[in-house]
């Protein structure tokens, strides 16, 4: 089973899902079957490297809401990450360009270490508050990995991959991606939003099911897209 996933890692809900899609993953008698593939999506692809505002700030004046119902929100987003295990630190986090952590990330994919980089770039994010459009952030996320510097440092200091990423991105566009995270089972089967893990675990064994079906009576396979939605992100215009 192949799991493909658009998240950017300034999404909150892009965290929360992926934590409880593996912990869905955990009580899945197939997992081992199961290969997760995650696709760049940028929820604010003019966002300023460096800073300017916090981030109950920047949800205010993006979403044209008082800074009090900002704070609020992003409470009850703690809370449900700290409900699986996440630790958000919104009062310290630095919202940025995510360009650059796609970039790296896709060149990390080649190296078979896409799984370890999102996580560790979502953590650098949402916990440790570090700014993850700054170099030397993303080299030290990279080399505690494994990937090479010098090959880091080429890729950071070019446009490498960045053409990988504009090609997840363009596909978005063409099904319909509005808001993250978007899951897409075995290219039949679509989820938006950070859904309960209880529903993760409905979808993991309908798409097995149905793919053991077919595996017996081809002339099934071509099923049609199901579709649900959830708690999510959406792109800023």
């Amino acid at each position: 089973m192949k799991i493909e996933v658009w998240s950017d890692f300034v999404c909150p809900y892009c965290y929360i899902g992926k934590r409880r899609l593996e912990l869905a993953l955990d009580e899945f008698e197939h997992k081992d079957y199961v290969q997760i593939v995650y696709k760049s999506y940028e929820l604010d692809p003019k966002a300023k490297k460096d800073p300017n505002q916090d981030i109950h700030e920047y949800l205010a004046t993006k979403n044209g809401i008082p800074i009090e119902y900002a704070r609020q929100m992003n409470e009850k987003l703690k809370s449900q990450a700290n409900e699986i295990g996440l630790i958000f630190n919104f009062n310290t986090m630095q919202h940025t360009n995510t360009f650059d952590a796609h970039r790296l990330a896709k060149y990390a994919e080649t190296q078979q270490l896409g799984l370890e980089i999102t996580e560790k770039l979502l953590q650098a994010y949402f916990t440790d508050s570090m700014l993850i459009s700054d170099f030397h952030t993303l080299l030290n996320i990279a080399t505690e990995i494994g990937l090479m510097k010098e090959d880091v440092e080429e890729l950071l200091t070019t446009n490498r991959y960045g053409k990988r990423v504009r090609e997840d991105e363009d596909i978005a566009m063409q099904i319909g991606i509005e808001a993250v995270p978007f899951y897409v089972f075995n290219e039949k089967h679509a989820i938006s939003g950070a859904q309960p893990k209880e529903v993760f675990i409905s979808i993991l064994n309908k798409v097995w099911k149905e793919e053991c079906d077919n595996s017996k009576n081809p002339s099934k396979s071509k099923a049609k897209t199901s579709y649900c939605t959830g708690e999510g992100c959406e792109m800023n215009e």
